[in-house]
């Protein structure tokens, strides 16, 4: 991206160097310079860029804060006093005052700004990724999904204060999850770095624990500051602290070098940047979110449909009426047991073998005599 001033600014981290030299706030420069700080946040972290009045007078205000103290007091009272005309000037064209007619902005439609933000934010995202996870494809995954997502919300994301940093929030989740471990493909290790240093690097960041590490990663990769990094991470701004502090004496433990924070920034970018790693187009990106958001409404459609006719069916099936069911036989104590005939005597026996031998010889029957 070109500058339209004549005077180059310097780079994102050396621009909020050289305000911090000044003992100057985000709020004072935005005063300085008649713009808001959340502008002046935008440009040092290199999300945005200045263009115009406003690039001059930027462009002056940091050469008087890297000339010194004597020359920034007039400096400064240029920048101040540029940034006041770019402020009245932008404020008499929305007055009607400026006779000057203004070329018509056609409004963006959702997929052209989405695809903008995709091909600002995704990029720089793939990198970030891989230095949380040491893993390409993860990286890629990560990133993509996070798009998805924001597609699917893209009413809530376009209105967001910073949409890059709500993308950036849910790539990283995305990318610390801890299911990833059980999937398949994390029981091969992907190939490290070719540089021995990076490789080292790299080791000593994936050492950290995650919480550790994504601090280290928005504080000294991405730039920034305390607040904002508490914010993202869900922390408050001394836990913040105190992470960021144990991250960088556990990664200067493995290698002493770095030491220093700038040291540490310029490896990361510099490992970040080695890595050959390309993110998807973004019309493949919205198509692909467009898919999984049809298959999981239709899974959920057929889920529903296959519980409202098992509840049905078993409504048919079900009895009417309460049927309790038959007890199981119990033992009843206190009954004599059944009485069997016992063995017969001697001359029972004698008789019956008479009784017997009679009835078989004739057809005589035996009469009762009366006496």
């Amino acid at each position: 991206m070109t500058q339209s001033s004549a005077t180059p600014l310097p780079p994102p981290e050396e621009r909020r160097r050289l305000r911090k030299a000044g003992s100057l706030t985000q709020a004072q420069a935005a005063a300085r310079l008649g713009v808001s700080k959340a502008t002046v946040r935008a440009w040092e972290s290199g999300r945005t860029t200045p263009h115009g009045r406003n690039a001059e007078a930027y462009a002056q205000l940091l050469a008087s804060l890297a000339d010194g103290p004597e020359e920034s007091a007039e400096s400064a009272e240029s920048a101040e006093s540029a940034g006041r005309a770019s402020a009245d000037s932008s404020a008499d064209s929305s007055a009607g005052s400026s006779p000057r007619p203004e070329p018509a902005l056609e409004p963006l439609t959702p997929a052209q700004a989405f695809d903008a933000l995709y091909a600002f934010c995704a990029p720089a995202l793939v990198r970030q990724a891989y230095l949380l996870t040491g893993r390409r494809e993860l990286a890629r995954e990560s990133v993509e999904r996070a798009f998805q997502l924001a597609w699917q919300r893209w009413p809530e994301v376009a209105v967001d204060r910073d949409p890059a940093g709500w993308v950036r929030a849910a790539a990283y989740e995305h990318a610390l999850s801890p299911w990833h471990r059980f999937r398949p493909s994390f029981r091969h290790p992907e190939p490290p770095p070719a540089d021995e240093r990076d490789r080292a690097l790299l080791s000593a960041l994936l050492t950290l624990p995650p919480p550790h590490r994504r601090t280290l990663l928005l504080y000294d990769g991405v730039g920034l500051d305390l607040p904002e990094t508490a914010a993202e991470t869900e922390a408050s701004t001394p836990a913040t602290a105190n992470r960021l502090m144990h991250a960088r004496q556990a990664v200067a433990s493995c290698l002493p070098d770095l030491g220093d924070p700038a040291e540490l920034r310029r490896q990361l970018r510099d490992l970040a940047s080695t890595e050959r790693l390309r993110a998807a187009r973004p019309t493949a990106v919205r198509r692909g979110g467009e898919r999984r958001a049809r298959f999981w409404t239709r899974a959920a459609i057929a889920f529903t449909v296959t519980l409202i006719g098992a509840t049905a069916l078993t409504l048919r099936t079900a009895p009417t009426q309460y049927e309790p069911p038959v007890p199981p036989g119990e033992t009843v104590r206190g009954v004599p047991p059944k009485a069997a005939p016992g063995p017969l005597s001697y001359e029972q026996l004698e008789l019956r073998e008479k009784l017997r031998q009679v009835m078989v010889s004739g057809p005589e029957r035996l009469v009762p005599e009366a006496r």
